[in-house]
């Protein structure tokens, strides 16, 4: 017994060393966020997927049922922003009896010498400083606030990196969205955070200010968005910090609550003047974002602009499908508000084409598009640029813990907690950001060849197959 006792007591001290060696490397030098926010039990996680891999298999559900994103999705996208070649094995695993669509693959593809590259477009000729994008696609809207600092700084250098567009989301502009210098999109939110007084109506100075910014390429006002039409933007009183609360013009550690509306648009007339406004103000492109329910209300708009002129037009309208939104939302709203972006799109665009406005009003299309075939689907479908949010969170590490709005995501994208956001370090996922955007651009180059045009804005409605819309 004393020789058993003694090896046991090896055997378990044994144990515990490792345990202490395994916790000091992953909060001193692990890469992945959720080992260093959680040393040694974020070990156990890939053996979990692969139990779970086993169950989805032989006992449950697959790898394409989960939602809001299958886990087959989210991991194409781990596997592209590591660099890595997303190839499978032994045929297709989603069922065909449930695809909404497919591409019509012509019988002689292109090869690559016979493509071309994606043309650039311009957006706000009438401006005084119009954009031209370089890439058709970009990051949607998501504030700092809803995002931890170290994660809009691995957004900013990856977006830089990869050539395409950041969008501030309604939260103003942070100084870590500069800190790779991309090309930046404000959104004005309908509490004006970062460009309101301090009774939250615009102040034309600070927005002269932001508009100076030689990064900021392009002004968005948000009307609405997919997730909570009819609902302004919350930011829980535990995300306010002092910073946030500075750069908001806001009490700190209150909630932070938008309105629904902006108090400047009542009808279509106001909105088109304040777009105006905002755009001799800054000079620069200005749109607006919004979840389409009745489309009667943008024919409404077509008629007005008509009246006045191709001039005073938005720019740009982002169109956000009821699927789109990586914030906090009512369910009631989430569920059952405004149109799929798969009805919606379709929509703007034939409307746009009857008043002969498409080549004027360029469409962003946002909403869950977060593929290569989502992106080639929207192109198709009338889309000028296609926006993604949760995309690029999962390209930076977010695991869909779903709790975003809780101030406890364990992989550091959605929290203010200083424990949990310093394990995610900007320049490790910096790259990832860019690997993702750029094997995403690759493949939609891919479809486009398969269907036999040289690039992807040649991609028409007519090569898309299975569609009810």
């Amino acid at each position: 017994m004393d020789f058993l006792s003694t090896l046991f007591i090896l055997v378990i001290g044994v144990a515990v060393l490792c345990i202490i060696v395994v916790f000091i490397h992953d909060k001193l030098w692990a890469k992945d966020a959720v080992n260093r926010n959680y040393p040694v039990l974020g070990h156990f996680r890939p053996f979990a997927e692969t139990i779970g891999e086993f169950y989805r298999r032989y006992i449950d559900f697959d790898d394409r049922e989960e939602l809001p994103f299958s886990r087959a999705i989210r991991h194409w996208i781990y596997e592209v922003s590591d660099g890595q070649e997303p190839i499978r094995g032994f045929g297709t695993r989603v069922n065909f009896l449930k695809r909404p669509f497919f591409f019509k693959n012509a019988v002689i593809p292109l090869n690559a010498d016979e493509t071309t590259d994606v043309p650039v477009l311009t957006i706000g000729p009438y401006c005084k400083t119009p954009y031209k994008p370089p890439s058709f696609f970009n990051m949607s809207a998501m504030s700092y606030g809803a995002l931890s600092a170290p994660a809009v700084e691995a957004l900013s250098y990856g977006t830089e990196m990869a050539g395409c567009w950041l969008n501030t989301g309604e939260g103003g502009l942070a100084p870590y969205h500069l800190q790779g210098n991309p090309d930046i999109v404000f959104e004005i939110g309908t509490a004006k955070y970062g460009v309101r007084d301090q009774q939250g109506n615009l102040c034309k100075n600070k927005l002269r200010e932001i508009a100076a910014k030689p990064q900021i390429k392009m002004f968005e006002l948000k009307l609405s968005q997919g997730a909570k039409p009819g609902k302004g933007g919350v930011l829980p009183a535990k995300k306010v910090t002092q910073e946030i609360a500075e750069i908001r013009n806001i009490p700190v550690g209150e909630d932070s609550i938008s309105p629904n509306r902006h108090a400047e648009v009542t009808d279509i007339k106001d909105l088109i003047d304040f777009i105006s406004l905002l755009r001799n103000i800054t000079g620069k492109p200005v749109g607006f974002k919004t979840a389409l329910g009745d489309p009667q209300w943008l024919r409404d708009l077509c008629d007005e602009i008509k009246i006045r002129g191709e001039k005073d037009a938005p720019d740009f309208i982002t169109i956000d499908g009821a699927e789109g939104g990586t914030g906090a939302s009512p369910m009631t709203l989430m569920d059952n508000a405004a149109l799929s972006i798969h009805e919606a799109l379709p929509l703007i665009e034939t409307i746009l084409k009857e008043y002969d406005l498409k080549d004027r009003i360029k469409i962003i299309a946002s909403g869950k598009l977060v593929t290569a075939a989502d992106v080639a689907w929207a192109m198709a479908n009338g889309a000028d640029y296609v926006v993604s949010a949760r995309g690029f969170m999962f390209s930076i590490g977010c695991i869909m813990a779903l709790k975003c709005h809780t101030d406890r995501c364990p992989s550091g994208v959605a929290t203010h907690n200083p424990k949990l956001q310093k394990a995610l370090k900007p320049h490790d996922k910096k790259h990832k950001v860019a690997n993702y955007v750029n094997q995403l651009r690759n493949e939609v180059a891919m479809i486009s060849h398969s269907c036999g045009v040289k690039n992807i804005r040649e991609l028409q409605k007519s090569h898309i197959g299975g569609q009810t819309i």
